[in-house]
Order: C-alpha cells, then sequence, then structure tokens
C-alpha cells in the first residue's frame, strides 16, 4: 500500500490515443513478434512527490483473426508526468489504442514550509 503524508491530494486524468496504426499500416497492424509503443504524458500541474498512475484501455481495435496479446504499464512516474507504455507480441493485430489515466499523489499547499 502506498500511503502519502500530505493532507492535500491532486488527481488529474486524460485520454490518449497512443497509436492508430491501421490507416497508415504502421507495424501495430501490418508487423508481427515484439512490438512496443510509448509516450510521455506531462501532467497539467505538478504533484509534490511521485503519484501513483492508473493506466486503462479506453480503446482497443484489434483483429480477430489472431490472438489478442497486449502488455500496458507505466514507467518513469515522476512528479512531472509519465510514460505510458503498450506492448504486443506474436501475430497479434491491432489497429489502434487509446489510453485513459488517472494519478492521484500529493500537492503543494500554500501551508507547507521547508527547513533550509
Amino acid at each position: 500500500m502506498r500511503t502519502f503524508d500530505s493532507h492535500r491530494m491532486g488527481v488529474a486524468q486524460g485520454t490518449v490515443e497512443l497509436f492508430s496504426d491501421f490507416a497508415d499500416g504502421g507495424e501495430m497492424w501490418t508487423g508481427s513478434g515484439s512490438r512496443e509503443r510509448r509516450r510521455r504524458v506531462e501532467f497539467p500541474d505538478p504533484f509534490s512527490a511521485p503519484p501513483a498512475v492508473h493506466l486503462s484501455l479506453a480503446l482497443w481495435d484489434v483483429d480477430a483473426a489472431a490472438n489478442m496479446r497486449a502488455d500496458l504499464s507505466t514507467e518513469n512516474v515522476a512528479a512531472d508526468g509519465f510514460e505510458m507504455v503498450f506492448r504486443t507480441w506474436g501475430d497479434t493485430r491491432i489497429a489502434r489504442v487509446r489510453l485513459s489515466w488517472m494519478a492521484i499523489g500529493p500537492v503543494a499547499s500554500e501551508d507547507d514550509w521547508t527547513l533550509y
């Protein structure tokens, strides 16, 4: 479990179209084997420490003729943003993916003070 010392919490959220490969013959649609897409997301306002970030599939358009394989994760989570990572492998053909994210973490307050 992750706990936060601050009584002031912030929530940021958004949706990102990670890719749309069917229109232009991109590797997620035409390729095979291990494939990966990454996208950096910047928070509208920074947190005071790295937040907890949750990702979910908002749209997953896949070819039904092959196995549907996906690995979704976050990396490089920092107070100002994070990196979303989508991976697939084998013969999976993915036309497009849209991801929703939510970050929850401590934010600065006017009552905060720092010892020097």
